[in-house]
């Protein structure tokens, strides 16, 4: 766990141990052995990979990578064992493998074998190739998109937070209904609320394809949450935030394929590309959104990287956005980094003539290329990738896509001349390659969020040249 008040939040996660019910998701006895949840790696490196998936089981479990889907080439092998203190979750760290190299993997209950992952080191390569997606709300939508994402040629899918709902939303009836029933506040809420989202079929398809790099965002805890707190959190009913964000904490780290303890974290691709994970909900106050350990952190690595591109995977918008004046609404979002101008001047200020520099950015349900403005020039490019199945803008005003919003999205331009592309309508998700020339930003669409077979559309596609800080719209 990262964050401001560390200590507090690992002594009331202790309490949250000790205070939550035990989970009733998937138990079995050791007959029943089963794989339900799937497969999933993370957090690749050039030497190693995290592998992921959870069995009710008390027997050892049995893992094995390969160079081959037949696994006639085991290259590491080993044993591990899980039980409920992490709700039967298994993570185990490989090392000693060759960089920017495809792998299988599975594990072994038994004669009970898991499907089979594929996975991949990270390394030097003439090109990256990343999936983009974020907020990804069970109730409102299927998971297509996340399908799309299973059969590309990817090297690692990026998600930018939001990968589970904590709350029960006003859909009238709920397409999927959540589970639990009820807004997560405990330990074991939010762990059915993971398992459910980990027994999606296009959900389990792209975490068994591609081995992912993830941070939160707030719906992982609680809506527009801090280290202090969330202003839908009723300590009065609903007990301390601490004991909360604890639980929060706790089962996203079990069910996600992210190494222990840290959410802000670093990758490098060769020469060709750093990435820096931001943590924007566990250090953030009323004053700062990165803390000074952080933020110190995140500018040296953006002054001192010698990687030819340096990307940023940053779960709000840092562009600033001022919004078209409504009655009752307010003329720009403090929940992000708008709400913390001190902290954005000094990461873009450090940023200086480096122009390779690219922030790609989940949170907004719409889709956005943004040159990054300070003091009267371009710093940076930032890409914005829509929902996946959380409301946009046309189903927030309650129109048809692509009539009331084509008005809004005029008037966000007009105040905003770096939005060089603003789409409010449309879900689903991204591509992102990088060679040593661009970065190219490939949105692709949805036909339908309530279709599990939906099918999806490339829609839009941007770049930013080597040393401009600029995008431009690329015609195909």
């Amino acid at each position: 766990m990262s964050g401001v008040d560390r200590r507090t939040f690992l002594k009331a996660g202790a309490v949250a141990g000790a205070v939550a019910t035990t989970t009733t998701v998937s138990a079995a006895s050791a007959a029943e052995v089963a794989f339900q949840h799937g497969v999933a790696s993370g957090d690749p490196l050039p030497d190693g990979v995290l592998l992921w998936t959870r069995v009710v089981t008390s027997e050892p479990i049995r893992w094995e990578v390969a160079r081959d889907e037949d696994f006639s080439r085991i290259v590491k092998r080993g044993t591990t064992r899980t039980g409920p203190a992490r709700d039967h979750t298994v993570k185990v760290e490989v090392h000693g493998l060759r960089p920017n190299t495809r792998y299988w993997y599975r594990f072994r209950v038994g004669d009970v074998v898991s499907p089979v992952g594929r996975t991949k080191t990270a390394g030097c390569g003439t090109e990256l190739n990343l999936g983009v997606v974020s907020c990804a709300n069970w109730a409102m939508g299927h998971f297509a998109g996340y399908g799309f994402l299973a059969q590309q040629d990817l090297d690692a899918v990026l998600h930018l937070g939001d990968y589970i709902y904590e709350g029960v939303y006003a859909v009238t009836p709920e397409l999927r209904p959540s589970e639990p029933p009820h807004e997560c506040v405990t330990l074991d809420d939010y762990r059915r609320r993971h398992a459910q989202y980990k027994t999606d079929a296009h959900a389990q398809a792209v975490h068994q394809a591609h081995p992912f790099i993830c941070t939160w965002d707030d719906h992982e805890s609680a809506d527009n949450s801090s280290s202090i707190g969330s202003p839908l959190h009723d300590p009065a009913t609903e007990g301390p935030w601490a004991v909360r964000m604890a639980a929060a904490t706790q089962a996203y780290f079990e069910w996600m394929p992210i190494r222990e303890g840290k959410v802000d974290r670093s990758f490098q691709f060769g020469e060709l590309a750093s990435l820096t994970m931001l943590d924007l909900r566990s250090y953030r106050t009323d004053t700062t959104i990165l803390g000074a350990e952080q933020r110190s952190w995140l500018i040296k690595r953006l002054t001192t990287d010698t990687a030819r591109w340096q990307l940023v995977g940053n779960s709000v918008m840092i562009s600033p956005f001022k919004i078209p004046p409504a009655p009752g609404f307010p003329s720009s979002n403090p929940d992000q980094w708008d709400g913390f101008p001190a902290d954005r001047e000094l990461v873009l200020r450090a940023l200086g003539d480096r122009k390779n520099t690219v922030f790609l950015t989940g949170d907004i349900h719409s889709s956005w290329a943004c040159d990054v403005p300070f003091e009267g020039r371009s710093v940076a490019s930032e890409y914005i990738v829509t929902s996946l199945t959380s409301d946009n803008f046309d189903e927030l005003l309650k129109v048809p896509p692509r009539t009331g919003s084509l008005v809004l999205e005029a008037q966000i331009q007009l105040l905003n001349p770096h939005a060089k592309f603003v789409e409010l309508d449309s879900h689903g998700v991204a591509t992102l390659k990088v060679t040593q020339d661009e970065v190219r930003f490939d949105w692709y669409y949805l036909a339908n969020r309530k279709d599990p077979n939906s099918t999806i559309t490339k829609a839009h596609s941007f770049r930013t040249r080597h040393n401009t800080a600029q995008v431009e719209r690329v015609l195909f």
